[in-house]
């Protein structure tokens, strides 16, 4: 095969991503925006060693899983790539792409016992983040980046987005253009608002916004402020956060607080979190309840526990668990979010706890040992890249009665059970579809 090549092959299977495989003389062909059992016409864009990757350019017969898009920028911003499946159809892919994936890393099949859909799998974020910028023609936007790029896509309405999220942003930036306050321009790194953060509680209907600026001089600051109070009594505090690196990190270090206290709160499972625009919190709060239900069911705690909350973020799954535990011990690389998961503790009159910050491969062997420590149920809730390989060491040494395993990852998550199965063995998968829509499997909660 060669690149601009067209053919017309069999989608006979899906990938990690949700993109469709199609198979030339042995060869490999991933096809993005196609669904198993379709026969379509394709041109070869990449060839590598060892797969192709293609374009669809004709669909000759269409799957009944099939359905017409209702995105705007379906197939320009990367992020809902399966907009074109049937919703429940879509929970059968990401299934598969589990299973095949743990079964790549483990050498067995594993079976998923439960997949967690949303019954209403629109307009779930609670978290907007829309680039600000400057287009070829001069003209300032605001929206999402194209996929693979840095060019921003504008957005009118985005079918996954909190929709009073959209509407604040879009009058921030019609306040921006009217008022002077520039779009930033990553080629010179000039301009002043590089991004409009949004942040909403579904639980408390509180809202925190958050300007990205190049400085932090803002013109017309207060009338902004009130500006955006006097419409929106749900916004609890604005907060200016000053990023002016060349980065593609969304937020900088440093905030100013220029209206409320810089916190609002939303609620999980009965409990109440503070939450900066600093903290990491999950995007969909709905599935969420479901996936932190699904991990204490997972734990069989009886009140009698010492459990470790590692990766531990503001506190969430931890504290959820806490009216089921005896000690609770939660560690956190980030300093704000382990300052956050005291006051969350607080909030909910959570007095068995503890929350120390550290990166945990360094942090529990230490407090494992200052504190003679002996963890009876341990959750475990990563970034994408999985835990350190000195913490699955650890956690082999104090050997845990359980270890509940929150992914993000598949990949990780297999490599990390894969290590772990010296001692364990897994009992129970659930997937919990987070992200709908897009290829993003969701999260995978595991019982060893």
């Amino acid at each position: 095969m060669k690149k601009n090549e067209e053919y017309i092959v069999e989608i006979i299977d899906h990938g990690f991503q949700g993109e469709g495989i199609a198979k030339w003389e042995g060869q490999v062909i991933f096809v993005p925006q196609t669904i198993k059992g379709e026969k379509v016409k394709i041109k070869i864009l990449k060839v590598t060693e060892n797969s192709c990757y293609a374009k669809v350019l004709e669909i000759l017969e269409k799957s009944k899983y099939r359905i017409k898009e209702n995105c705007e920028t379906y197939g320009k911003c990367g992020g809902c790539s399966l907009r074109h499946v049937n919703y429940d159809y879509t929970m059968q892919i990401k299934k598969e792409a589990v299973e095949n994936t743990l079964k790549k890393a483990l050498g067995r099949k594993l079976a998923v016992d439960e997949v967690m859909k949303m019954e209403s799998p629109f307009f779930y974020r609670n978290k907007l983040q829309y680039p600000v910028g400057v287009n070829e023609n001069g003209q300032m936007v605001m929206g999402v980046f194209a996929e693979r790029s840095h060019r921003i896509l504008e957005t009118e309405h985005c079918m996954i987005q909190n929709e009073l999220a959209q509407k604040i942003a879009k009058d921030i930036f019609e306040f921006a253009k009217e008022n002077g306050i520039t779009g930033y321009q990553e080629k010179n790194q000039t301009g002043l608002l590089r991004h409009i953060v949004i942040r909403v509680g579904v639980k408390t209907n509180e809202v925190m916004v958050t300007l990205v600026v190049n400085q932090w001089n803002l013109p017309k600051e207060n009338e902004l402020v009130a500006f955006l109070t006097n419409r929106y009594a749900s916004i609890k505090t604005i907060v200016k956060n000053l990023n002016n690196r060349d980065t593609n990190v969304i937020l900088g270090k440093q905030n100013e607080v220029i209206f409320g206290d810089g916190y609002m709160t939303d609620i999980l499972m009965g409990k109440q979190f503070k939450i900066s625009n600093l903290s990491f919190y999950q995007v969909n709060p709905v599935q969420t309840e479901k996936l932190y239900a699904k991990a204490i069911e997972y734990a069989e705690l009886t009140g009698k526990e010492t459990v470790l909350d590692l990766y531990c973020g503001i506190g969430t799954i931890g504290i959820c668990a806490s009216d089921k535990v005896q000690k609770l011990i939660g560690i956190e690389t980030i300093p704000e979010a382990i300052e956050d998961a005291k006051e969350n503790a607080k909030l909910n009159d959570v007095k068995n706890s503890e929350f120390f910050v550290g990166d945990v491969e360094k942090t529990l062997p230490r407090l494992l040992k200052e504190k003679n420590i002996s963890a009876d149920c341990v959750f475990v809730d990563p970034p994408r890249k999985g835990c350190d390989k000195m913490t699955i060491e650890t956690l082999l040494q104090i050997e845990p009665k359980k270890i509940v395993y929150v992914s993000c990852n598949p990949a990780t998550l297999g490599r990390d059970l894969k290590l772990l199965e010296s001692k364990y063995e897994v009992r129970k998968i659930a997937i919990c579809d987070m992200f709908a829509w897009t290829r993003t499997c969701g999260m995978y909660c595991t019982n060893s």
